[in-house]
């Protein structure tokens, strides 16, 4: 038993932030069936190297963009532009709890497979829209992706040194976090579903969710009208909370409060340093930061990574190692808690994947199906749903329908 089991989504996204949310829900259990381009699908697909497996229609193979996002959903292929393909998604609609899409604004309207065509016909239908910048405003049809989205948002503004140039985030920040804040939603219109019968419009930008995602960093210019600078790898409220170097690599400590803050010039054995009227409170050393940092980046330079960590952790402080990637998926805590996942892929033989970040006591997330290839359960989705044919299903790929 899963918490979503029984739970079917129509998922006719591309990329990463549309797909992102339906893997969350397939993760947790629900039906998901992906509604791809015939030949070439998900332009994720593409999106390479690395792949791995047999190369097909456009491909040398599975791309591990495509792989990262989509396990657990079964891969249907549909040309939407034609009218029989057209009514096949309207079919699936009427047989789905939650429809996902993120074409532009007012692309799938014109198709007759937008919200209020849709609403018409199932009135409980869940439709989830993912866009740049929602359905409504002046910017409401432009195209939206990620790295726009950091830079118009203000992301690229707040990160990279301090002298520097904006810089993005390293990985596709917006993206993800519009397709979590899509699950999120979608759960609540459906627990509003089991109270009113009625289906609803969610409408999800990349634009708002930026906006949401800078959170104390809004709240900070909101409140004192002053706008945010870059700070490189500190934080804006508190000092110290950034990284230091040792003699032989980096790590990250934190002071988050006056108590902490006693504890590391105790560890330090700089009582001086506790007793300056400078550093006497967070404010104070937030207004004496360069000062203050630059001291402790002078004695952090005396030692290694490791002694450093060690005195850190028994003392009680917040710390870590900055690490690669290798460095994160070999860590013993990412072990334990089981972040790397194996699953049977039909061309690529045995996959690595990321692991689930919920974990649920009584209802795990499970791997129950590999990242699909491309149109691989069109047959079986157009036969045991919709009542097709061999022989029908046959006729629509000979049109290119599928």
């Amino acid at each position: 038993m899963q918490p979503l089991n029984k739970l079917r989504v129509l998922d006719i996204t591309r990329a990463l932030a549309g797909p992102y949310c339906t893997m969350m829900l397939g993760d947790l259990g629900a039906d998901v069936i992906k509604v791809e381009r015939p030949v070439s699908g998900d332009e994720s697909r593409g999106w390479g190297p690395p792949f791995v497996g047999k190369p097909y229609g456009p491909y040398p193979g599975e791309s591990a963009y495509f792989i990262a996002t989509n396990r657990n959903k079964r891969s249907v292929t549909v040309n939407i532009q034609t009218a029989e393909g057209q009514e096949i998604v309207r079919k699936l609609a009427g047989m789905t709890d939650v429809l996902v899409e993120n074409y532009r604004t007012g692309d799938l309207d014109k198709l007759g497979l937008g919200y209020p065509d849709l609403h018409r016909l199932y009135t409980k239908l869940i439709y989830c829209s993912i866009s740049g910048y929602g359905r409504s405003g002046p910017f409401a049809e432009r195209p939206g992706y990620d790295a726009i989205l950091q830079a118009e948002g203000g992301m690229m503004s707040i990160t990279g040194p301090v002298d520097g140039p904006p810089s993005r985030v390293g990985i596709p920040i917006i993206d993800i976090t519009s397709g979590m804040f899509a699950a999120t939603a979608i759960l609540a219109a459906l627990r509003a579903r089991d109270i009113t019968g009625e289906g609803q419009l969610v409408d999800i930008s990349l634009f708002d969710s930026h906006i949401a995602l800078l959170a104390n960093v809004a709240s900070n210019y909101l409140v004192g009208n002053e706008p945010p600078r870059r700070l490189g790898n500190a934080h804006p409220n508190l000092v110290p909370y950034e990284a230091f170097s040792a003699r032989d690599g980096w790590f990250i400590v934190g002071a988050a409060n006056e108590k902490q803050w006693g504890l590391l010039c105790d560890m330090l054995g700089r009582p001086d340093i506790k007793a300056d009227s400078r550093f006497a409170t967070n404010g104070e050393r937030v207004a004496n930061r360069e000062t203050l940092v630059a001291e402790l980046n002078r004695i952090f330079s005396e030692r290694d990574v490791n002694d450093w960590l060690a005195d850190l952790a028994q003392a009680g402080l917040p710390c870590g190692r900055i690490n690669s990637i290798s460095e994160v998926f070999a860590h013993p805590q990412a072990q334990a808690r089981e972040m790397t996942l194996e699953s049977e892929h039909a061309s690529a033989g045995t996959v690595k994947l990321t692991g689930f970040p919920y974990k649920l006591s009584q209802t795990p997330a499970e791997i129950h199906r590999p990242p699909p290839m491309l149109g691989e359960h069109t047959e079986e989705v157009l036969t045991s749903l919709l009542d097709y044919s061999p022989k029908g299903v046959a006729s629509l790929r000979d049109k290119g329908t599928i």
